[in-house]
């Protein structure tokens, strides 16, 4: 299958799997409220807090494995991809059991505080619903180095397909559980049950449709291990400097500006974000190709590839723009239902921080596609808290535009750090990525153009 084919079918999938997770969060809490009630499904949200805090105990590990296993077998080295399999593996399983002997000591404090007792659901349904999640949750680390499997078999839209089917299942299973009038021990059972044969059914198809382990057996090895570990902490910080960015943003427009300062802020930053989503599409879906072909060192075309979705997301992030522009008040308004004022300017330094989000964030996973993640590790610890430093400052004296541009400036500022370094990367200058891309859009434009031209015809 050509390449095209390959980033096109990629493509259809990551748009279904998108529309298949808004509906995982979306749709089943009409149904959680009618068959439990809202106070009781707000106690069940609350306890839920505690797998997903455990779920960040993998501590990156998974990525970092799935990285060094493409480029390894990409490259012919299929022996070490062996090894970094069986390591990786054997590393994760580690992990789980760490995890769960963390999760039983916290459930074991909690409930020597009674806790648990405070809650409208019963204190044993509600330790071993939390537990049976928690297991759910760990399980789900082994999924980014069976993913890398289909990515190097070049078979990533299956994979893609088979994690839909995944949440589909989730979902499915979900409604019955409350249609049938169960309660959250049985909901946390149903989830486990669907992620047990999941895993078993990924794992083997991901073997079979690589093929790699019929020739060859792979090794725990301790270099791998290091390499895996020391990788794994970077990969670790991407969620710890985003929290210190988003929390750290809100915690100064609260403590200036008031609560309902940070309504306006929030808000405005969530809606100003809204098509983000669309640019996250592109960056899964080029991601397994670019990095196979990084992989097998064919450079003219990964510069290809990655200006072409560079330029992409810019180019829609420039008409979402425009169309927030025009449109975003007035939907925000309709939103908040005219409770909060936006100020102008505020607005449309939100917005335009979109444009600089888009390309840095997208040129952003050539950190991980050559695995190499420190850089972009230290670079969002740094900024992010340039970028707290800064709207505290600005707004105290420019109030929500100040704040706004505080926020903003993380944006602006990774777009200068980032872009320059991942064409280091890349094996090329900004100055060829600018050039080269301008020719790819005229290449593009022509063929569009000589397109319609037919089909009028």
């Amino acid at each position: 299958m050509s390449l095209k084919k390959r980033l096109l079918n990629n493509g259809l999938a990551s748009i279904l799997q998108k529309g298949v997770r808004v509906l995982e969060q979306l749709f089943l809490v009409p149904f959680f409220i009618s068959a439990w009630g809202a106070a009781y499904y707000g106690e069940w949200l609350t306890l839920t807090i505690i797998p997903s805090v455990i779920a960040f105990s993998d501590l990156g590990f998974g990525t970092a494995a799935a990285n060094s296993f493409v480029l390894n077998y990409a490259s012919g080295n299929k022996q070490k991809a062996a090894d970094i399999s069986k390591t990786g593996m054997h590393i994760i399983s580690l992990m789980v059991f760490v995890a769960m002997g963390i999760s039983v000591l916290a459930i074991f404090i909690l409930k020597y505080f009674n806790v648990f007792e405070k809650s409208l659901i019963d204190s044993q349904d509600a330790i071993l619903a939390v537990s049976i999640l928690i297991l759910a949750r760990l399980l789900n680390f082994y999924t980014q180095l069976i993913e890398a499997y289909y990515r190097s078999a070049q078979k990533a839209a299956l994979s893609i397909n088979l994690l839909t089917l995944k949440a589909a299942l989730n979902l499915s299973t979900g409604l019955l559980i409350l249609l049938l009038g169960y309660g959250v021990v049985e909901f946390a059972i149903s989830q486990l049950v669907v992620i047990l044969i999941f895993n078993f059914y990924y794992w083997i198809k991901g073997k079979k449709v690589l093929g790699l382990f019929r020739e060859f057996n792979g090794r725990k090895d301790q270099i791998i291990r290091k390499d895996i570990t020391h990788k794994g902490l970077s990969y670790l910080m991407s969620p710890i400097w985003q929290a210190i960015y988003f929390q750290g943003t809100t915690f100064v427009v609260r403590i200036v500006l008031g609560p309902e300062a940070v309504a306006v802020f929030n808000t405005v930053r969530t809606l100003s974000r809204s098509l983000n989503q669309i640019f996250f599409m592109v960056k899964g879906t080029v991601f397994p190709e670019l990095q196979f072909e990084i992989g097998q060192e064919n450079w003219k075309t990964a510069q290809k590839v990655f200006r072409i979705a560079l330029l992409s997301v810019f180019l829609m992030s420039f008409l979402g723009f425009i169309f927030l522009a025009f449109f975003g008040l007035w939907f925000y308004n309709i939103w908040t239902h005219n409770e909060l004022q936006v100020p102008t300017t505020m607005w449309y330094i939100f917005i335009s921080g979109m444009l600089f989000n888009a390309i840095w964030w997208t040129a952003e996973m050539v950190f991980s596609l050559v695995n190499q993640p420190k850089k972009m590790a230290i670079y969002g610890v740094l900024v992010s808290l340039i970028s707290v430093l800064l709207t505290y400052v600005l707004s105290k004296s420019m109030g929500l535009t100040g704040a706004a541009i505080g926020a903003v400036s993380l944006d602006l500022i990774l777009v200068f750090w980032v872009v320059p370094n991942c064409c280091k990367l890349m094996h090329m200058t900004v100055k060829e990525l600018i050039a080269h891309g301008l020719e790819d859009f005229r290449s593009i434009y022509f063929i569009l153009s000589n397109k319609i031209r037919k089909i009028k015809s």
